[in-house]
């Protein structure tokens, strides 16, 4: 079943650059380009990704056994997905999709050309 330590493991796997392992809240996470990029909530004990609210909403729709959202997390772009329903390729594509929204905007076209 999946865990903190797995889903660092998998983020990790990825080997993309301005990856870094830090705190937040006092919980350990994964920062990208500086900012939160992939973490474990410790109170739902489940894996944090960021969506858009509108992408959430019919993820939720859709697959509610897998992705929910607590009112901890409504407020924000960011879903929960549950751990003993974790797939490991979409959130392989969404850490992906997520580290290329939040770098700079030339990066991930260098990366892309270096790649």
């Amino acid at each position: 079943m999946m865990n903190w330590e797995r889903y660092r493991l998998l983020a990790l796997s990825l080997d993309l650059p301005r990856v870094e392992e830090a705190t937040s809240w006092g919980n350990p996470c994964l920062k990208a380009h500086v900012k939160l990029w992939a973490w474990w909530s410790p109170q739902e004990d489940a894996p944090v990704f960021k969506v858009e609210k509108e992408e959430r909403e019919m993820m939720i729709e859709a697959e509610p056994d897998r992705f929910f959202v607590t009112p901890h997390y409504e407020p924000h772009k960011l879903i929960l997905m549950r751990k003993e329903a974790f797939d490991e390729e979409w959130a392989k594509h969404q850490l992906m999709k997520t580290w290329g929204a939040m770098a700079p905007k030339r990066f991930p076209k260098q990366w892309d050309e270096k790649h």
